[in-house]
């Protein structure tokens, strides 16, 4: 959801496909790239601009598109297809977008691509990736990529491959609101034979509102991100000249569904009614993955970013973890660069569509395998690690055959301490109070927009507590999702926090810093963990965000828990709040450590 330049990220909701270039620089893989006949033929193809009137969720819609068609492709020599569309607040013609249908009209495939609905010169309303809709929408152009429906001007496809009648030879590609529609179709059109979705979400109520502690309570909302899109989509009709009318919402929105305004609106109102709150959470999994993922079978290469705080690596990892464990085919790759931004630097290796470095880029040449082994049928084609990331201390990517599990643990000291024994754990209680205004910085999401710089992190004395490990006498590599296992003590919550509205119940954001011998402190990819406590009479769990980070020696590890952000909405009203540790009831900080130890 956001366009991407070379020097920076703006979070303008666009295909993310255009961020870090460079040369190749990876570990070693075997991956087979696709045979000659498959190469790059720069300007050897087509382009057609076309319109489809397509049912969607019951309203008529016209979807803007253009064909790419490579040289050569015709009845009797066919070609596979692969369709895509743009993140949001972008359309078929951004540079990202358009990138695609070159980049693969180029190495011989056919590709569609089109404007999402209620973006470009597409009709109807800005409905999130609804399988229903959207979904229902991209199947329609499935049915043109098969040959069995025509676009509105007559034009016929009988150059894609097929495995049958109607059925096409079709993979899909894109980022963030790009990628969800992947899923999104593959779940209503079992004819898509491979997808690769990138920077895009597991769980929209997550997403922006989330409980790193919950899945049933709703968390902090993430109001920059949150506002910025819904404006954007919002100010469609005024950006736009000579709007479809189908994209005039007269219900009390502008452009998007109504659902997607009232649950805005709910979000910014700072109130949790119980019938109302689970209306939205409702509505946000419906037209996320986490709803419909059961129906997707088609093979799925997952691309996540590191640098990402709009859609963690968590949601990827979901994704991952649903899917296989269903059986459907894929594989995860954790890249530098995400809606936060990432790697610019050109010897980074990292993948860059809009310079089309498919071939010399470790994510490109994956992508590239995928869709070898799945839209040309070649089995032998290796495909690649069941999981890879991309390493900034040792430029590459490592991999595994499964994400990382929880390896080693910190406990939390009475002393502000982060040791690697119960044994050494202080007894003690500490305090910290929130105040009425955010007092803890991670990020200005839309700073990149406004153009303006982003402070660093930092935290306010008395608003939050720390822990610290003692220097590492070796580098700690952590790859995953670091868990929390803590207990705290707010007795004017608890007073509250059954009151009918979960605005009420205690709110802070647990995040790992890496401070340096010199005390800089460096906030990894300035990723933070927003909690909205359960039950503050219990203990509860936090999964903060996955990070791939090196702690070089001589580093320290500081596991802090904050009382505000200012990125997101916390509490409402002041809340002490106090944690009391000894030696055998105390937090627990786990990590996966693929390499070296915290002892």
């Amino acid at each position: 959801m956001e366009v991407f330049v070379l020097s920076r990220p703006l979070p303008r909701l666009r295909t993310s496909l255009v961020l870090a270039a460079g040369a190749a620089l990876v570990a070693p893989l075997a991956v087979t790239v696709p045979p000659a006949a498959a190469a790059p033929v720069p300007g050897r193809f087509t382009v057609t601009a076309l319109t489809f009137t397509v049912d969607a969720g019951g309203r008529s819609c016209t979807v803007d598109a253009d064909l790419y068609r490579p040289a050569g492709a015709d009845a009797a020599h066919r070609a596979p297809a692969v369709l895509a569309t743009n993140g949001f607040g972008g359309s078929k013609s951004d540079g990202s977008t358009d990138a695609i249908g070159k980049a693969f009209a180029e190495r011989g495939y056919v590709a569609l691509v089109y404007s999402g609905l209620g973006f470009g010169k597409s009709g109807c309303l800005i409905s999130l990736d609804d399988p229903r809709i959207d979904g229902s929408a991209a199947s329609r152009l499935i049915d043109f990529l098969g040959g069995t429906r025509a676009a509105d001007d007559g034009t016929r496809a009988d150059f894609v491959t097929t495995d049958g009648h109607g059925d096409p030879r079709v993979g899909m590609i894109g980022g963030s609101y790009g990628g969800a529609i992947q899923l999104a179709t593959a779940a209503v059109d079992q004819r898509v034979d491979a997808l690769v979705p990138m920077i895009t979400w597991h769980d929209l109520a997550y997403s922006l509102d989330p409980n790193n502690a919950s899945r049933t309570v709703p968390g902090a909302f993430k109001w920059q991100w949150s506002n910025g899109f819904y404006l954007m989509g919002e100010g469609q009709p005024l950006l736009v000249p000579s709007l479809d009318p189908s994209r005039i919402n007269s219900l009390g929105c502008l452009h998007f569904v109504t659902r997607a305004c009232e649950t805005v609106r709910l979000l910014n109102s700072g109130r949790y009614p119980a019938g109302k709150t689970q209306e939205m959470l409702d509505f946000a999994r419906s037209v996320s993955p986490v709803s419909y993922l059961g129906k997707v079978k088609a093979p799925t290469l997952l691309i996540q970013g590191q640098a990402d705080s709009l859609f963690n690596l968590n949601e990827a990892q979901a994704s991952y973890e649903r899917l296989r464990a269903q059986g459907t085919e894929t594989k995860m790759i954790w890249q530098s660069w995400g809606h936060s931004g990432g790697l610019t630097d050109p010897a980074s290796g990292e993948l860059n569509l809009g310079e089309g470095n498919l071939e010399s880029s470790y994510v490109g040449r994956r992508i590239l395998a995928w869709f070898d082994r799945h839209l040309h049928k070649r089995t032998g084609t290796d495909t690649g690690p069941a999981f890879a990331y991309y390493r900034d201390w040792q430029p590459g990517y490592g991999t595994a055959a499964a994400v990382p599990p929880l390896s080693q643990k910190l406990y939390l000291s009475g002393d502000g301490k982060l040791v690697d024994n119960r044994a050494k754990v202080a007894r003690g209680a500490r305090e910290y109070r929130n105040w009425l205004v955010p007092t803890s910085h991670s990020e200005s999401s839309l700073a990149g927009l406004i153009g303006i710089a982003d402070p660093k992190p930092y935290d306010t004395r008395g608003t939050y507590l720390g822990w610290t490990s003692e220097p590492l006498k070796a580098p700690v590599d952590v790859v995953g999702a670091p868990r929390a296992t803590l207990r705290v003590i707010s007795p004017k919550t608890e007073r509250v926090q059954h009151s009918g509205d979960a605005a009420d119940k205690l709110v802070f954001f647990a995040k790992v810093y890496d401070i340096a011998p010199d005390g800089t402190k460096t906030l990894v990819e300035r990723l933070v963990a927003p909690v909205r406590v359960p039950d503050v009479t219990r203990p509860f769990t936090v999964d903060l965000p996955g990070i791939v980070h090196r702690y070089e020696a001589g580093h320290r590890l500081q596991f802090v828990i904050a009382a505000s952000d200012s990125a997101y909405v916390g509490n409402r009203g002041i809340k002490p709040v106090t944690v009391t540790s000894a030696p055998q009831d105390t937090g627990v900080l786990q990590l996966p450590v693929v390499g070296g130890t915290l002892s």
